[in-house]
């Protein structure tokens, strides 16, 4: 068998984490949720939640990953031999597999709006009612749902350090530099004031249990914790690297964009007199109809931003999808010891044909439901509510209750015997142990009585 890759740099690591955490519900769910939910009240909220739990379930993850340099199977059959941990590792290579199919649905749908954007095809003014009718036709989603499963495949097929670091290096930090412009542009935007009020001015009033529920549970999804993909990336960094700073710095990119995005989106929104909605229609319906009120007053300008504005949701986009595509590849690789483009093309062709049910139930297939859901629906339900929460939970048990603690701290300390060193390991270790599980419990729960 060939070596295993690694990536080159902390750096690299960080970027390929960072752009696998930061994806389209950092973009619409987040600004929308902070606005509703007491402002710089759930923001505080937000972050107590990165600490506590999301940091704890990240370095969980790492910790299996890097401990082993093994995709989530094998490194379950490594640390937990003749047991039953072994199905965690299967659970974990079929929940990102599962995500990626409908994932592509919605990257595709970026794909087409970012060419409507490069025609400048946002300066009319029902531009707004096209997604609706987009998204219910056959043809068109399929075409850009197998276009941006094919990029994906292109960028993994290259491998960890030609596909994913070097993709990861160059798009992550231009996701910031364009979500910085899209900011600095919609908070100078006549009215935007109000946006930029909705989203810090603090209503501790708004704060309700639902609303801390909301919080945590963004704060958890938000960095594509409990399906393996964190695992997968950990275990593609060096020993010598310090896997706490990797983590510090993946939740800190992640919530610094989730926040930059928030002041991109908003003061539009606001400046635009539009009251704000949740979901992609934010992106594929409101923002549209936004860019085309503003070419009759500045055409030049507004086209400028409309393309900027969906390059940035393709980036964002790409960079979550290859991180769950690459968690299959890991397996069929080195567990099954097939070649990465076999692998490759093995995963596309099975997320396609998924895929393509799930276009088709805005469309042709919109009557057909299961468990009165569309097959859209059903399957981001399904991830997002069973397979996340219960791998997120497994993760924590595992290390902080199944895996030898030397071993552990080992990881956590990167071997370092400092004092400061010791510190940060006995928090560490008692945040995975005790805080994550009963966190991610509440969130299970919450989903049921709230």
């Amino acid at each position: 068998m060939a070596a295993r890759e690694h990536f080159g740099s902390r750096f690299a690591a960080v970027m390929a984490m960072a752009g696998s955490a930061i994806g389209l519900g950092n973009i619409w769910r987040f600004p929308y949720m902070v606005g509703q939910n007491g402002g710089a009240a759930f923001i505080i909220v937000y972050l107590l939640a990165a600490v506590l739990l999301s940091l704890p379930i990240f370095m969980a993850e790492s910790i299996i990953g890097r401990s082993t340099h093994q995709g989530t199977f094998g490194a379950m059959q490594t640390l937990a031999p003749g047991t039953k941990w072994k199905w965690l590792g299967l659970l974990t290579v079929a929940s990102p597999l599962i995500i990626m199919s409908y994932y592509s649905v919605v990257g595709g749908w970026s794909i087409e709006y970012l060419l409507k954007s490069l025609t400048f095809g946002f300066n009319k003014p029902e531009v707004a009612t096209e997604f609706g009718t987009f998204i219910s036709s056959t043809w068109g989603p399929l075409l850009a749902h197998t276009a941006f499963m094919a990029t994906c495949a292109l960028i993994v097929v290259f491998g960890v350090k030609k596909g994913i670091e070097n993709f990861s290096k160059i798009t992550t930090p231009v996701l910031f530099v364009l979500i910085v412009i899209i900011m600095v542009f919609s908070c100078t935007l006549p009215g935007a004031y109000k946006g930029i009020e909705y989203l810090v001015k603090p209503d501790f009033s708004a704060l309700t249990g639902e609303a801390v529920a909301m919080a945590v549970g963004q704060s958890f999804f938000s960095l594509s914790l409990g399906v393996g993909t964190i695992l997968t990336y950990a275990s593609y960094i060096k020993k010598e690297e310090n896997l706490l700073s990797a983590g510090i710095g993946t939740s800190a990119f992640d919530l610094l964009f989730a926040i930059i995005a928030g002041f991109a989106i908003m003061p539009a929104v606001f400046a635009s007199g539009i009251e704000p909605g949740a979901g992609p229609g934010l992106i594929f319906e409101t923002l549209p109809f936004i860019f085309s009120k503003m070419a009759g007053t500045m055409p030049v300008v507004s086209g400028i931003i409309a393309i900027l504005f969906f390059v940035t949701i393709l980036f964002a986009a790409l960079t979550s999808a290859i991180s769950m595509y690459e968690t299959g590849v890991a397996y069929l690789t080195e567990e099954r010891h097939m070649s990465r483009k076999a692998a490759v093309l093995l995963i596309f062709a099975g997320c396609w044909t998924v895929g393509v049910l799930c276009s088709l139930s805005f469309g042709p297939l919109s009557g057909f439901k299961l468990i009165g859901n569309s097959i859209f629906d059903l399957l981001d339900k399904f991830a997002s509510n069973i397979l996340m929460p219960f791998g997120g939970i497994l993760f924590t048990v595992f290390v902080g209750w199944i895996m030898p603690k030397p071993q552990v701290k080992s990881e956590i300390t990167s071997g370092k015997t400092t004092m400061a060193s010791q510190v940060v390991y006995s928090v560490m270790y008692f945040l995975i142990r005790f805080v994550a599980p009963v966190g991610i419990l509440a969130i299970i729960i919450s989903q049921f009585v709230l």
